[in-house]
Parts: C-alpha cells; sequence; structure tokens
C-alpha cells in the first residue's frame, strides 16, 4: 500500500511571498521509494495523496525584528510610527541591533522627513500590520475577504475554512490544499502547519495516520530602501518614474544591467555569512525578480541566468510584466554538470517600447578553436584550447524603439539600437583569455557598427576592475603596450599589440556622475562620493566578504546616446551591516547598475 516514509521543509523558515514546497518521500505498493506526487486525479492502487496547510493563530500575534527577521521584536521605534514609515521597519529584537541599524535606520526618517514615502500603504500592506489591542488577531471574520485570499492557495475552489480548536488558546485555521503554500501578510508571527495523508479513492477516507511538520513563525520579505534615479544632465532635476514605470521624460528609454548570481554558486560555504533561507532559490528568485519588476527598465540584461530558470521563471513571470525575452546559455564543453543549471546571458525588453530585430550569438569557445587553427601551432593547440574554451558567450540584440525619438532631422526615421550582453571569464589569472573574449566581442559589434548607423550598449559582468587592460580597452580604444597584463600572454594571442583597439566611442555610462552635467543639472555629491575619481566609475558593483570592486559596466556610444539619469549607487556601510552581498535584502552579490539614455544625432557627443 502507498505510505509516506518522511516529511520535511527545505527551509524552516518561512517568508511571505516565497513558495513553500515540502519535500515528501513516498513507498509505492511494490516496495519502490519515490518523491512523485500521487493526485487524486491518478491514485496509485486505489490510493492518493491529500495536502492541506494551516494557519496556527495564537492569542498573540508576534512582531518580528526588521533587521534579523527570524527573530521576535522585543521594541519598537516611535519615531517611525510617528513618521508613518511602514510599520514592519520599526521593529527590533534588542536594544543593541537597534543601536548597530541607527546610521541606516536614520536614513529611513530623513527621508520621511523630507517626503511622503508614496509606498507607506502598499508596504504596510505586504508585510502586516500589528492592531493597537495588542491581541495581535488581526480584524475580520474568516468568512471575510483577508481569509479568503488565503484560500486560493490549491487548485480547489474556494470553500469555508476549517477550523480546529487546539488547547492553550490556539485556533488551527486551514489555508491551502495543495502540496506548495505561498505564506502571505496574514501569516506574519504565525506558525503554519503542513498535513500529508494517504486517502482511500474509494471511500475518500484518511489511511494510516497523518503526517505532519510544523514551520518556524512566517516573517515578512526584507525590503531594502528603493533605490532613486539620479539626474545628471537634466535642467529641471527630476528623474523618477509615472505609474506606469516609464521615465517622465519623453523620448528617453532605461537599461539595466545585473548580474544576479546563478543558484549553483550561491552555496552556504561560498556565502556563510548569509542566512540559509536567505540564500535559497525560492526566496532570492522572489526577491530578484520583485526588485527587477520594480526599476521598470525597457530593456533589461541579466547574467547567470540558469536556463532552467529562465525557462521556468524569469521568461513567464517577465512576460506578465510586458517583457520579450531572448536568451543565450553558456556552452559547455568545459562545464560537467547538469546540463539545465548551465547559466547564460538573458536580455529582455518592454514590447510596448521596442520591437525584435536582429540576434547574434558570441561563442568565445568557436572563436578560440578558429584562433588557434590560425595562429597556433598544431603541436600547442590542446594546450591553447585549455586556456582559452571557458564556454563564456554574449548576446547581441537589435531593437528598433516605437516611441518617439523627438527631432526634427529624426522625424520619421527608424530609430534602432544595439544591445551586446555578456559575462566575461572569471579567473584572475588568465588576464590575457579575459583581454581576448573583450576585443573579439568589439570586433563583432564594429562589424555591426559598419553596416548600420545604430547607437550601441555593451552591458556586463566583465570580471576586470577598473584601470585593467579589458576596461582600458572598452573605455579608452586601446590599451597601453607598458600595461602590467599584457605580460601574462604565454600564448601569443594579444600580439601584435598594435591590433589592441577598436574605434566604438564606447563611454562608461555612470562615469556621468563625475563629470560636469551640461544641461544646467546639479551634481549629486553623495554620489560623487560612491565613485573613484581616479578611474570615473563605482567603487564597487561586487561587494562579498573577500572582495568588493567593480566588475560590472554600462557601456555606450556616446556619439550617438546621451545619458540622462542614472540609478543611485549603494554604500558600503549599509551593505555591511549584514556583513555583504548576498544579504536577506539584497539576492545577489553584485548591485543592479541602471542608465536612462536619450539617442541623439550623431556628432552631438556627449
Amino acid at each position: 500500500m502507498l505510505s509516506v516514509l518522511r516529511v520535511h521543509l527545505p527551509s524552516d523558515i518561512p517568508i511571505v511571498g516565497c513558495e513553500l514546497t515540502p519535500y515528501v518521500l513516498l513507498r509505492r505498493p511494490d516496495k519502490t521509494v519515490t518523491t512523485d506526487d500521487v493526485p487524486d486525479s491518478a491514485p496509485l492502487d486505489g490510493h492518493f495523496l491529500r495536502y492541506k496547510w494551516y494557519r496556527i493563530q495564537s492569542d498573540r500575534k508576534v512582531a518580528v525584528c526588521s533587521i534579523h527577521p527570524s527573530e521576535q521584536a522585543t521594541l519598537q521605534c516611535l519615531g517611525c510610527v510617528k513618521a508613518k514609515i511602514p510599520v514592519s521597519k520599526s521593529y527590533h529584537c534588542s536594544p543593541k541591533c537597534f543601536s548597530d541599524a541607527w546610521q541606516h535606520h536614520r536614513v529611513l526618517h530623513d527621508r520621511a522627513a523630507s517626503s511622503v514615502n508614496e509606498n507607506g500603504n502598499e508596504e504596510e500592506e505586504l508585510f502586516g500590520r500589528f492592531n493597537s489591542s495588542g491581541s495581535g488577531v488581526i480584524n475580520t471574520s474568516l468568512s471575510g475577504s483577508a481569509s479568503s485570499a488565503s484560500l486560493t492557495n490549491g487548485s480547489a475552489p474556494l470553500y469555508p475554512a476549517a477550523v480546529t480548536q487546539r488547547s492553550g488558546g490556539e485556533t488551527w485555521f486551514e489555508v491551502g490544499r495543495s502540496k506548495t503554500y505561498t505564506p502571505s501578510a496574514d501569516d506574519i508571527g504565525h506558525v503554519l502547519k503542513f498535513e500529508c495523508v494517504v486517502i482511500d479513492a474509494e471511500t475518500k477516507q484518511p489511511v494510516g495516520h497523518a503526517n505532519t511538520l510544523l514551520t518556524s513563525r512566517v516573517i515578512p520579505a526584507p525590503c531594502p530602501t528603493p533605490r532613486r534615479l539620479i539626474p545628471v544632465n537634466r535642467a529641471d532635476g527630476t528623474g523618477s518614474l509615472d505609474p506606469d514605470g516609464h521615465v517622465l521624460s519623453s523620448g528617453t528609454f532605461t537599461v539595466l544591467s545585473y548580474n544576479i548570481l546563478s543558484d549553483v554558486y550561491a552555496t552556504s560555504e561560498a556565502y556563510s555569512y548569509c542566512p540559509s533561507w536567505a540564500l535559497s532559490w525560492p526566496y532570492r528568485r522572489q526577491n530578484l525578480l520583485r526588485e527587477i519588476v520594480g526599476y521598470r527598465a525597457d530593456i533589461v540584461c541579466l547574467q547567470e541566468v540558469q536556463s532552467d530558470h529562465y525557462e521556468e521563471f524569469f521568461a513567464p513571470e517577465l512576460d506578465k510584466h510586458g517583457y520579450q525575452a531572448l536568451y543565450k546559455r553558456k556552452t559547455n564543453e568545459v562545464y560537467n554538470g547538469n546540463s539545465h543549471t548551465i547559466d547564460g546571458c538573458a536580455t529582455f525588453f518592454r514590447r510596448d517600447r521596442f520591437s525584435h530585430v536582429k540576434k547574434y550569438e558570441v561563442e568565445f569557445n568557436k572563436a578560440a578553436q578558429s584562433l588557434t587553427d590560425a595562429v597556433v601551432p598544431s603541436a600547442q593547440r590542446k594546450a591553447a584550447l585549455n586556456r582559452l574554451v571557458k564556454d563564456n558567450v554574449a548576446l547581441i540584440v537589435v531593437l528598433e524603439a516605437k516611441f518617439n525619438n523627438q527631432g526634427a532631422d529624426n522625424a520619421g526615421k527608424r530609430q534602432l539600437l544595439c544591445v551586446a550582453n555578456t559575462h566575461i571569464n572569471v579567473h584572475q589569472d588568465l588576464k590575457d583569455v579575459k583581454l581576448w573574449q573583450v576585443l573579439t566581442l568589439l570586433k563583432g559589434l564594429e562589424k555591426i557598427a559598419a553596416s548600420a548607423d545604430i547607437p550601441m550598449l555593451v552591458c556586463g559582468d566583465f570580471n576586470s576592475v577598473p584601470g585593467s587592460a579589458p576596461h582600458l580597452l572598452l573605455a579608452m580604444g586601446k590599451v597601453d603596450a607598458a600595461h602590467p597584463d599584457l605580460a601574462v600572454d604565454p600564448l601569443g594571442i594579444l600580439r601584435p599589440l598594435s591590433k589592441l583597439t577598436h574605434q566604438l566611442p564606447l563611454v562608461s555610462a555612470y562615469s556621468s556622475l563625475v563629470r560636469p552635467p551640461t544641461s544646467g543639472g546639479h551634481p549629486n555629491e553623495q554620489q560623487r562620493r560612491r565613485m573613484d575619481t581616479h578611474t570615473n566609475e563605482p567603487l564597487f558593483t561586487n561587494c562579498t566578504r573577500d572582495f568588493i570592486g567593480t566588475l560590472d559596466y554600462i557601456f555606450y556610444t556616446a556619439d550617438t546616446l546621451k545619458v540622462e539619469s542614472l540609478l543611485e549607487l549603494l554604500d558600503e556601510e549599509s551593505l555591511r551591516k549584514d556583513t555583504a552581498l548576498p544579504s536577506p535584502e539584497w539576492s545577489s552579490d553584485h548591485i543592479a547598475l541602471l542608465a536612462e539614455f536619450r539617442c541623439q544625432p550623431r556628432g552631438a557627443r556627449r
């Protein structure tokens, strides 16, 4: 007979908005063991599994700490309450917690004092309320809309809530009838109970005892202070978004570049300082999606997107928000893991803003094969390929703008845009390979530029710090022959050095923060302090316990595009409160970069 051997959750801490899917181990009638589901629509030997989720509601709802969400709050900041800051951000688990977080916490007060938080009501709904009576019981009856909303978990239609009384002032409210349950704001501060039982398909009665498990108290999803757009060229000083998510300045578009940290790399060994629940993919994917959608970029370039996550999550989820998706998976000549978990580059664009014209795929492995065949002696080719073949790729997309570019000279003219998205090799001892990959990409883009008058964007994780040879090649168009990176070239692939050049007028978007604004705008001193004035790049885009520095860039052709605004940079101090990235608030070890551009006639150089 069908029997349940074991049930457990990958993570014991449930989080609002993040799916809970227990691991259920079964023994089939033939004594084999499986984790496959046995639904009532396909019973096995006359039996199937029934699942139920309950919320255990006690006499008192528990507030959780805003800094350590797995801890119960013991104090509340009254300044937050008076300033009408979302209530979830006002709780702390100890005086030391409040004191340690004060520098970061004070920013909430400063922002609230300068302007009303437009998302206050929305965030309060997301993170839940604790009523003034102190009882913690939500002031709605179970038959009301609040309870009904929670009963949509599962394929069954809405049904009256089943209530089972327990001793000690506890009540169990049935909230779901499927294997997977997504906690809601109503669940915050409460323990959830999962129940799995074998059912006789004929009698519909339970067979044997029910297998159950209890979770920790549900916590709200940590929410960082939203990052703002910083104008760098606007005389009006605006950089806000309209309700539809478009930048209020017409004729412009926004581009986001973000290495989201592939799940296969997000291990507790690599990031031991990050809580295990915050490293779990069910949590990170929802947090990343919320962040990406919140930026409302017209074009989104993501790196380290696993192929299974692209197909099963990012493509369908971003499709709901109006994005068309394109993807290039890394090649797998070096990678020896599961083919579904190979990561790659994904580019998304809003269908109402752009249409797809053409797609180019760059496989550096193929370029390596051609290079070695042409310049490496046959006896050394195997060793050369071992050094050059690293599976990295680039995705190049040509788009056509649907919006008005505003300009009499361009009236009625098609506005094309070329967007390159890449992830360059990570190994620091392969400086020649990094530079060769960047050069190969740039030569490909030069060919596209020669065939069409087209603005270009080059986005991605280049795994190269400012001042390195790959960075200088991108930003300056050449590399000085005396650069120390050029000393590493065992295969001679960088020779002659005169070939280390390109003709694209590329400029790093974030360098606009340290250059004087041209249209009467006002420099942002806080953001300037987060820039390296020697390299004109951010102080960091990657922040772990062992490394902090800039690896990610958005380059643009300065003769055809102008930067209007940039997404504000984060300060190291605010990230170090969680040691480093990733953290409960930020789910990648990189930060997202975003720039707003305006197309301009060639020659009006910025």
